[in-house]
């Protein structure tokens, strides 16, 4: 194959969604997750028991039962799926208008399907020598941008044919990137018909722990907050950020968001908008967690306004800010 011949690949990863909602395929998926090592760093001794036997054994139901909340039945995936997919639409036409078809650009998740070995092997297949990698999250995070590189080598590491591999860095302070949240947040609002008391910037969280041993994904989340406040111009206490998701005993990055928006309820902010930064498509974190459980909470706290802000999903500007980071990274290759 000649160098006019061969093709670049652009692997755009997500973190994953199981196949359906019944209980073998959200333990399938569960499985693998929760036995990423970067997700949980307990030793296996002590964690894999747990999980097999207690973990796995119940939780599937209740995850299951979630996932059927917000399941696109008529495509039969999860929402994380279907944006992804119109995400990687939307920029392959982009990214085909100045490059053609020598340029190749697909999906894949982390956990679950289509998953990264094979969409690598894919494209290796296809006659691409060279691959830019795209982890879709905006901050770095051991447990998110560093697993689904991990999952990327560890495939290349079994392949005799190997390509060239550069990888997209994070993009939490990139001007486009908060011109973009800073305009779905003003559309928000401006939907809703109401001005918020405060804006709630809510990002996965993540073990207290992990930041002591060097991981910069606080810091970066507060950088975005603080560059988005910027962009809107706000005055200072009109903008805070808490944090989403815990699981397990150990401390969490605080404050933890379903605790705290009620707290604000009860402090007599009535009316909040809330939006999640470090996603870069809705899921079951968004979809159902906070417009479920944390807006439950704020609710019964006595809130009276709940606006959920949609995650950037495949909004033009969005889209935008992704392929011109995919571009940087083609350089010199296309």
């Amino acid at each position: 194959m000649t160098e006019g011949d061969s093709k670049i690949g652009v692997l755009i990863a997500n973190l994953g969604t199981p196949d359906a909602t019944d209980y073998w395929s959200v333990r399938r998926y569960l499985n693998e997750f929760l036995s990423d090592k970067r997700v949980i760093d307990y030793p296996a001794w002590l964690w894999q028991p747990l999980l097999q036997l207690i973990i796995l054994s119940r939780r599937p139901y209740a995850t299951g039962a979630n996932y059927k909340l917000i399941w696109d039945k008529e495509r039969d995936e999860s929402p994380l799926r279907t944006i992804t997919r119109d995400q990687t639409d939307a920029i392959r036409a982009l990214i085909q208008e100045q490059f053609g078809d020598r340029v190749l650009v697909d999906f894949c998740m982390r956990y679950g399907n289509p998953s990264t070995p094979d969409k690598l092997k894919e494209m290796v297949d296809a006659g691409c020598d060279r691959i830019v990698f795209f982890p879709l999250y905006p901050q770095f995070s051991t447990a998110t941008t560093a697993t689904a590189n991990d999952k990327l080598f560890e495939a290349a590491q079994k392949m005799f044919k190997q390509p060239a591999i550069r990888t997209v860095e994070p993009y939490f302070h990139q001007p486009d990137y908060i011109a973009s949240l800073a305009n779905s947040i003003r559309e928000g609002i401006a939907a809703s018909g109401t001005e918020p008391d405060l804006l709630v910037c809510t990002y996965h969280g993540m073990p207290e722990r992990y930041i002591r041993m060097g991981d910069p994904y606080r810091s970066q989340c507060m950088e975005t907050s603080r560059l988005l406040l910027a962009e809107l111009g706000w005055e200072e206490d009109r903008l805070i950020t808490t944090f989403q998701s815990r699981f397990g005993p150990e401390e969490w990055l605080k404050p933890y968001t379903v605790e705290h928006v009620a707290e604000l309820a009860k402090a007599g902010k009535k009316n909040i908008a809330i939006c999640s930064p470090a996603f870069s498509a809705d899921c079951i974190e968004t979809l159902e967690e906070i417009n479920g459980e944390i807006c439950e909470a704020f609710e019964h706290a006595g809130g009276e306004v709940f606006t959920y802000i949609p995650c950037l999903n495949a909004r033009p500007d969005h889209v935008a800010v992704l392929t011109r980071m995919i571009k940087n990274s083609l350089e010199g290759w296309a």
